[in-house]
């Protein structure tokens, strides 16, 4: 049975909003939704620093194995030392496109934002599914860059988004393929839900999206009138603040 939030360890809970305060129900979501259970062996794909790992510790207990894979070796160095005094989680250098993992060897499998990044989405759901075991479950969250609202002029917004999608992530739109792409590699389709996340502070807007930097590059690549582009970044700055972007989660099956 599918997991509530309010059913989720209060540590548990406390690690993942305090991981994405912005992000926080997309987060618990996922989280339950990948149902990870005690002695089950889970893995983390693109782990990044570790942020979640230390939720899925919690849901496998010490008796199951947590694994994140991650290619940049930095990051993998970050979320060992962060990992450090849990024993049964294990963090390694490894590509989404081979996994360094052997063929049903793990239960549960989770991507959060990294599919967006990588080559091949598709051969990265077949990895997927080659590791998962019969039944064994995958939650993946991505994001459509197309989707970002902001607040202001929407032909600048509509340009902005258009830079970014174009020239800055390689799979702006990945949240509106994730279901093709699982039926595509074989998986079972449980669910794909979309969680709206607001943003009404300007700065960490501009930490997640870069919006005075890929201003600026959208201008210099002339996606943007440059004095359209600087008027509409003041404004955004200085005025109240409001942007918004959707986040799709898919929930899969690994068929027995």
């Amino acid at each position: 049975m599918r997991s509530s939030v309010t059913e989720l360890d209060r540590t548990t809970y406390s690690a993942l909003v305090a991981a994405s305060p912005h992000g926080r129900e997309y987060k618990l979501d996922a989280h339950a939704a990948l149902d990870a259970r005690p002695g089950q062996t889970a893995v983390d794909i693109g782990c990044g620093p570790g942020t979640d790992l230390q939720a899925l510790a919690e849901a496998v207990t010490p008796t199951g194995t947590v694994i994140g894979v991650d290619l940049r070796a930095a990051m993998v160095e970050t979320a060992r030392q962060r990992m450090a005094d849990v024993p049964w989680v294990k963090v390694i250098e490894g590509d989404a496109l081979a996994l360094p993992l052997e063929g049903h060897s793990v239960d549960r499998a989770r991507t959060d934002r990294a599919m967006q990044h990588v080559a091949d989405p598709a051969a990265a759901f077949a990895e997927i599914r080659r590791v998962l075991r019969p039944g064994g479950i995958a939650v993946l969250t991505e994001p459509d860059w197309a989707s970002a609202i902001i607040d202001g002029d929407l032909a600048v917004n509509l340009a902005f988004n258009r830079y970014v999608c174009t020239e800055v992530v390689r799979n702006a739109t990945i949240g509106r393929q994730l279901r093709r792409l699982a039926l595509d590699a074989g998986f079972e389709v449980s669910a794909i839900r979309a969680t709206a996340t607001v943003y009404d502070d300007f700065e960490y807007c501009d930490k997640v999206a870069g919006l005075r930097r890929n201003t600026k590059r959208a201008i210099k690549a002339g996606y943007l009138d440059r004095a359209e582009g600087e008027h509409w970044l003041e404004e955004l700055r200085s005025g109240p603040f409001f942007a918004s972007s959707v986040m799709f989660m898919a929930v899969l099956r690994n068929p027995a």
